[in-house]
């Protein structure tokens, strides 16, 4: 039982469970209260000084940084930095950055890039290209009033066997009726899957960045319409085709042994050299100049 006259700063844990639960045993009590106690148990434990330190073995710790690398179409530049504990963990991670981060152009901050991992090689993490993207303040910029808005979507296939869906965007500088629009969204997609099916993801994607292709369509696109901007607004891979693998260090190794033998060759050229040299110091012979002939006398 439980002395309610003491006050409650001399009371101790169980005869405080007593006064609240009433005449229940202190046995009945605890098992009734399992979940509580327990809980009260688990809070004084978090409250531990920070001079402390718990068993638990802290998880970042373990983990490690890799550079994500880019495709060998942006030179294998670093784009980008993750943190894991385990390699396989980065795999099908997806790294989103600017052209301006990868190309070094300022003119090209508005293209939003989008990378995925697929092979880790040492701290390395290597990817493939899986779309772009243009910001939406840029987008909103080309669209006006008294002006029309052509939009189309082309699925093509790359000569790599990559499915890749593109969404040009042309824009004319005043509005023009229905039936231009179809024409021009008709030549869009003529254009577009002409010019993809005969190149290579890599070659596609260079085309896109830098402005060719949107080029391309606007030159096409001028008999019916003279239109004010062309971009390609988007792309995504639908279905990936053949990637590269990516070349191990010891696979580089025998590339170098030749540059290693230049020299042996070097020294062996050498002594031909020296002997050349040798002989071109010795002075040659001139030849022995002949007697004068001299005339008989009397005629």
């Amino acid at each position: 039982m439980c002395d309610s006259s003491k006050p409650s700063s001399t009371l101790s844990y169980c005869e405080a469970i007593c006064c609240t639960y009433g005449d229940q045993s202190l046995d009945g009590i605890s098992i009734y209260n399992n979940s509580f106690i327990s809980a009260h148990s688990r809070d004084v434990n978090m409250a531990t000084p920070k001079g402390r330190t718990s068993g638990r073995k802290e998880k970042w710790k373990s983990k490690s940084w890799y550079n994500v690398m880019a495709p060998d179409m942006f030179n294998r530049a670093k784009i980008a930095e993750a943190l894991s504990d385990e390699p396989e963990k980065l795999i099908d991670r997806v790294a989103e950055v600017t052209a301006q981060d990868v190309t070094g152009d300022f003119s090209k901050m508005h293209i939003k890039l989008r990378f995925k991992v697929n092979d880790v090689r040492g701290a390395s993490a290597y990817t493939y290209f899986i779309g772009h993207d243009m910001t939406s303040d840029y987008v909103r910029r080309m669209t006006r009033r008294r002006k029309s808005k052509i939009d189309t979507v082309v699925d093509v296939k790359t000569r790599d066997d990559f499915v890749i869906r593109l969404k040009p965007l042309g824009i004319s500088g005043r509005r023009i009726r229905s039936s231009q629009q179809s024409a021009i969204t008709v030549i869009m997609q003529k254009v577009i899957a002409d010019h993809c099916t005969s190149k290579a993801l890599d070659e596609v994607v260079k085309a896109i960045i830098s402005g060719s292709l949107a080029k391309e369509v606007a030159i096409a696109c001028k008999p019916i319409q003279p239109l004010q901007r062309v971009e390609i607004r988007k792309s995504e891979i639908l279905r990936k085709g053949f990637i590269p693998p990516v070349p191990d260090e010891t696979e580089e190794e025998p590339k170098e042994e030749p540059a290693e033998e230049k020299p042996e060759k070097e020294e062996s050229a050498a002594p031909k050299k020296k002997a050349k040299q040798a002989e071109e110091a010795v002075p040659e012979e001139e030849p022995a100049e002949e007697p004068p002939v001299e005339e008989p006398e009397g005629e």
